[in-house]
């Protein structure tokens, strides 16, 4: 097992191009199921999400192949039977997006219940009362969804009780064979719905309104091939300027989309960071120690639940006292005990709200990665505080960081990879 090891106390500058968003690739890999014809997609991040998912595709008989160090090719002209195993689906639950375009393409299909960071229930019980809406008759035995479409997919109406991102993205994919019209209500807005939509699209779906509440699809009979280029990570984005901005430095993200990052360049400015915003670039410098903010997590476009973790570590530092308060998930404070370690002063009020006092200065030490997103708080605790901090489980960094050990040294930070001694 891997270690990250940083010694901290130096301020990051420079420019850090932003690889293409982890959650846009996923979904896009597995919506190709729904056609016969080649697609190339480009801004691929390499991760091991993204491999794990391309080893599902893969297994489902669909030819991938890397053209690039960021261009994938792939051809599902001919599947194999559309079973995808526990083994392949339990480390993400993003694997589980399979299911509807399987149903699309071949009528039946049996598809694992999905794994992935313990932050959480999130439950699919949307993903499958809605496919149930599109004419799937379904059943779970055995820790599998087992499901059929014998009569093809039929467009509804489905109203979705609570907002769920991949339950939008799933019910997008199925809705796009099936037959008739469909229309998605209560549906996620997030950049990542709306950049499936248009690689959909690309492929001739018929689809209107995406990025609102309410998305519309006309169900074609099939798709074409395309290319395609997945859009920038945001979260990636804002978790190099929010450890710009920690360090006391100055940190420009390139090639990203600025609009995507609104509600974090808000909280970065009233916590008295400059921000500057250019077409495809945002630069945040900060020079004393942050302003005191709290903040409210909630679906885009308000302030992303996968940054709350990254923020909380600046708030370490702050002037005074920040709250924040998680209302996505209801286990994503793992990381606050990690964050005390290097001298954060973080008190909980309840499973969904933090204190934070924030203090002078952090001190190195050695902490633990618990899920993917708090594994960067600990890299930006590490990168502010004086001396030397070991971080172990790098394997939650690898699920959605590309190239971070280039990126920091990059930025000015001295870290190192290195593997972990043994006992």
């Amino acid at each position: 097992m891997d270690q990250l090891v940083l010694e901290g106390g130096r301020p990051l500058t420079g420019v850090v191009p932003v690889s293409g968003a982890k959650n846009a690739a996923l979904p896009v890999l597995a919506a190709c199921l729904l056609t016969e014809a080649p697609v190339v997609l480009e801004r691929v991040p390499a991760l091991q999400d993204v491999h794990t998912q391309l080893s599902l595709l893969r297994h489902l008989g669909v030819g991938a192949s890397w053209q690039d160090d960021e261009v994938v090719a792939l051809s599902a002209a001919a599947l194999a039977e559309p079973v995808a195993p526990y083994e392949l689906v339990r480390t993400m639950r993003a694997s589980f997006l399979v299911l509807g375009p399987l149903l699309a393409r071949c009528g039946h299909a049996e598809v694992s219940l999905p794994g992935g960071c313990a932050i959480g229930a999130r439950p699919v019980d949307q993903h499958l009362v809605g496919l149930q809406r599109l004419g799937v008759a379904l059943e779970v035995v055995g820790g599998y969804v087992r499901a059929r479409a014998p009569r093809g997919l039929r467009g509804a109406r489905i109203v979705m009780n609570q907002v769920t991102v991949g339950g939008t993205e799933h019910l997008l994919m199925a809705a796009a064979c099936a037959r008739g019209h469909t229309v998605l209500e209560n549906a996620a807005e997030e950049p990542e719905v709306v950049d499936l939509a248009r690689f959909l699209r690309r492929l001739g779906a018929r689809i209107e309104g995406e990025g609102t509440a309410r998305i519309e699809i006309e169900g074609v009979e099939h798709l074409e091939g395309g290319r395609f280029a997945i859009l920038p990570d945001r979260i990636e984005a804002a978790s190099y300027l929010l450890a710009g901005a920690a360090t006391r430095g100055r940190v420009t993200v390139q090639g990203v989309v600025p609009a995507h990052l609104g509600a974090v360049l808000d909280k970065l400015e009233e916590a008295g960071a400059r921000v500057d915003v250019e077409a495809e670039a945002v630069t945040v410098a900060l020079e004393d120690r942050p302003r005191p903010v709290s903040l409210r997590t909630a679906p885009y476009p308000g302030f992303p639940t996968d940054v709350q973790a990254q923020f909380m570590a600046l708030a370490c530092l702050a002037t005074g006292v920040s709250r924040v308060r998680e209302t996505v998930f209801e286990n994503r404070f793992m990381h606050v005990p990690e964050l005390a370690r290097f001298g954060a002063q973080i008190s909980l009020e309840d499973a969904r709200s933090a204190v934070v006092t924030g203090v002078p200065k952090l001190v190195g030490a050695p902490v633990m990665a618990t899920d993917l997103r708090a594994s960067f708080s600990l890299v930006i605790a590490a990168l502010a505080a004086e001396g030397e901090s070991i971080i172990d489980r790098l394997y939650h960094m690898d699920r959605g960081y590309a190239a971070m050990t280039e990126k920091l040294r990059g930025l000015g930070a001295q870290v190192a990879r290195r593997k972990a001694p043994p006992g």
